[in-house]
């Protein structure tokens, strides 16, 4: 018969954990979680920051929940900021400025909320990019490339809600192009605006809805999808750079414990105190020079938030009429006839595509590749030029449309006609991404091309040697074998002709796959073989021989002359 010893602790902090350990069973899960491997490398910190970003967030949001009014009633301004002083405004708006102006630090933590939102909007969406350019998202990571999308999405939704609470004159134009595109909608669109805002625009339901929202269901949601993000990448091990020893089947990194946790937290601290930093010195959304919202004036040279600013923009480029062609139709139904404003319509579509393509890629690439095998070692930008490529045509498309929200202010900055502005920017919505597409793949083949010069033939070091026949040559060194395998470790796929169906016929789909498997990898170069790598460090060697034997020679030759001499 066995006996169970328990386990006596000496100390008191000891006989706390054990206490835990033995009714959770906390060291297993420690054991388990704390042994996994993170690579280290700096682009993984997007991640850390955006994270990070959100917890001070919660912290900052917690502080300002418990003396923000989020009603829409209204009444005379009695507050401490003297030029709105008497003016009629919603509780939601003096709230605002009471927390401003009359809360110890409640400017301070208005700024830390506001620019930790911009700064996780920004973190998540350079953390995409990454894990977009590196081939991240393939398999078996396709659903958490799902799930950071869907929190991408949330991300903006939070920003927008949250910016929209105040009720001043900035935040309710946003809300009104919102109702406009909602309205825009055909048959139901007022319907749905009437829901949303309780009433005609701007009712007196929307602070409380938004506010409702953006404290509990969008934040809920950002938890659970950081939670499953988290607990995906712990499953499928995390994605590693090109080195020495990584593979597909390992991780060569740091434990979580103690290293990264340590690292991490230190990290935290450093986001947070930057965030303080920057809250401390910049404003950023100073309500109280936009006055209360009121439907009837609108700001000039006032534009969303960076993040929300493609919606804006694209509103922008698009013109109400081409010459003597309106885009206000009017379609007969049987209870009459109903306006279609597809000049609000029609900007839809390139958001939604936008959206909708982020959702869909890694099904996307790899119908164009045909590669369904399971990757854990990151591709570099320049080995996938098509991929790079396409991704900097949509980086510029999303980026003219940012910029387009601020064509009133580029219209002033540079004394030009707002319509010429829109002019432009329409232009390089259009050929932007084309000559962004072109330019990209070139420096890609080129990088490539360089990179397989560097590892047959070494990298130039500047220094010019004069050989004892007069050539005049510079030296190279062949380069260490870290940086050789990250210049020679890759592959590079070839276009996929179409494939015929099982009745034997090539569909249209196949031929249009196989025109863009074309366009992706036609363009190649092929990466060094261990044959061509072998025959290059022979020769090297050779030169480097045959060079050092007629310097020792030379020198050789000028030690008689002087002994002669």
């Amino acid at each position: 018969m066995s006996v169970t010893h328990d386990y006596k602790a000496s100390t008191n902090t000891g006989k706390i954990a054990n206490f835990v350990d033995t009714r959770v069973g906390a060291s297993k899960i420690v054991k388990e979680f704390g042994r996994k491997l993170f690579p280290d490398h700096w682009t993984f910190l997007f991640g850390e920051v955006a994270l990070y970003s959100f917890v001070i967030l919660v912290l900052s949001g917690t502080f300002l929940t418990f003396f923000f009014d989020p009603s829409m009633s209204h009444l005379p301004y009695e507050g401490a900021y003297k030029p709105l002083y008497g003016v009629e405004m919603s509780a939601a708006y003096a709230s605002t400025l009471d927390i401003s102006f009359e809360i110890r630090g409640g400017l301070f933590m208005r700024q830390v909320h506001h620019w930790s939102a911009l700064l996780f909007v920004a973190a998540v969406t350079v953390h995409m990019l990454r894990v977009f350019f590196t081939g991240a998202f393939r398999r078996p990571r396709e659903l958490n490339w799902v799930v950071g999308v869907v929190l991408w999405v949330l991300a903006l939704l939070a920003g927008f809600t949250g910016y929209s609470l105040p009720d001043d004159v900035l935040s309710g134009n946003g809300l009104r192009i919102v109702d406009g595109m909602m309205k825009a909608m055909p048959v139901v669109g007022t319907y749905i605006s009437f829901f949303f805002f309780g009433g005609e625009f701007p009712g007196t339901d929307i602070i409380p809805r938004l506010y409702s929202l953006h404290i509990m269901v969008i934040p809920a949601l950002i938890i659970l999808m950081v939670a499953i993000h988290l607990f995906m990448v712990v499953v499928h091990k995390h994605t590693q750079y090109p080195g020495p020893g990584r593979k597909h089947t390992n991780v060569v990194g740091y434990p979580i414990g103690p290293v990264y946790a340590a690292k991490a937290g230190g990290f935290f601290f450093i986001v947070f105190g930057i965030v303080a930093l920057i809250s401390g010195f910049f404003q950023i959304n100073a309500v109280w020079n936009y006055g209360p919202y009121d439907p009837s004036p609108v700001s000039a040279g006032t534009q969303p938030d960076w993040y929300i600013g493609f919606g804006d923009g694209i509103l922008r480029l698009m013109p109400g009429m081409l010459g003597d062609f309106s885009f206000l139709w009017h379609i007969p139904m049987p209870w009459g006839w109903n306006a279609l404003p597809m000049g609000v319509l029609i900007p839809l579509i390139p958001m939604g595509l936008l959206v909708v393509g982020m959702f869909i890629w890694p099904w996307l690439e790899r119908s164009i590749t045909k590669d369904n095998r399971e990757h854990h070692v990151l591709d570099r930008p320049r080995n996938a030029p098509g991929r790079t490529s396409f991704g900097v045509a949509i980086v510029i498309f999303y980026c003219v449309m940012w910029a387009a929200a601020s064509s009133d202010l580029m219209a002033v900055a540079f004394s030009m006609s707002l319509n010429d502005v829109a002019y432009v920017l329409r232009f390089l919505l259009i050929v932007g991404p084309i000559v962004g597409y072109i330019v990209t793949k070139r420096i890609c083949l080129a990088l490539q091309r360089k990179d397989r010069e560097i590892a047959l033939h070494g990298r130039e070091t500047g220094v010019i040697e004069w050989s004892p026949e007069g050539a005049i040559l510079e030296r190279h060194e062949l380069v260490d074998d870290y940086r050789l395998y990250e210049l020679v470790a890759f592959e590079s796929p070839e276009p996929v002709p179409p494939q015929p169906n099982k009745k034997g016929k090539i569909s249209l789909w196949e031929r249009f796959r196989a025109s863009v498997s074309r366009q992706f990898f036609e363009d190649r170069v092929e990466p060094v073989t261990a044959e061509e790598l072998a025959e290059a460090e022979a020769e090297f060697g050779q030169e480097r021989r045959k060079l050092q034997r007629s310097v020792d020679q030379s020198v050789r030759e000028l030690e008689g002359k002087r002994d002669r001499s």
